[in-house]
């Protein structure tokens, strides 16, 4: 029964991380900018979310959007976990018309905008090779909309959320 569990547990990591990578490519193509460092980087991106997932010591993973200028923050796209896994019928779904939508409504990022990911993690989680430690960029003067759920299996959910002006 346990490696069931375990089995079903590890399913729905890997589902999540698989479509928080895939919403947030979309989120970077969509707002006008070239997904191909994002892509570039995609192994060592999952194997820091599904690693931290599977750990449950991921909080949040962020896109921020930033003029590399002035080095401020031009929109914060917040990607929030919530542990509520339970072995049940294996309920499953990514609501990708919602995120569209936002994105949308967000609007284009400037074609020199650039782009970064962070992780938010719980104190003592693991190290996972090409990661580093960082601090975010200010949100002072923005207002955060929140999307609820975009991404669920079993209760591991993944709340969505931006940052505006």
């Amino acid at each position: 029964m346990t490696s069931v569990i375990v089995n079903t547990y590890t399913h729905s990591v890997t589902y999540v991380a698989d479509n928080i990578l895939k919403s947030l490519k979309d989120i970077i193509r969509l707002s006008g900018l070239d997904p191909t460092s994002f892509v570039e980087d995609w192994e060592v991106n999952k194997r820091g979310i599904k690693t931290w997932l599977e750990t449950r010591d991921l909080e949040c993973v962020t896109l921020e959007i930033f003029d590399p200028k002035s080095d401020a923050l031009i929109i914060r796209w917040d990607i929030d976990i919530t542990y509520g896994w339970t072995e049940g019928d294996g309920n499953f779904w990514t609501d990708t018309e919602q995120l569209k939508y936002a994105i949308r409504k967000a609007g284009v990022a400037p074609s020199e905008a650039r782009y970064r990911l962070i992780a938010d993690t719980k104190a003592g989680r693991p190290d996972v090779l090409g990661w580093s430690s960082t601090s975010y960029r200010s949100t002072s003067g923005m207002v955060k909309q929140s999307l609820g759920a975009t991404i669920e299996h079993s209760g591991l959910t993944a709340n969505a959320g931006y940052w505006r002006r």
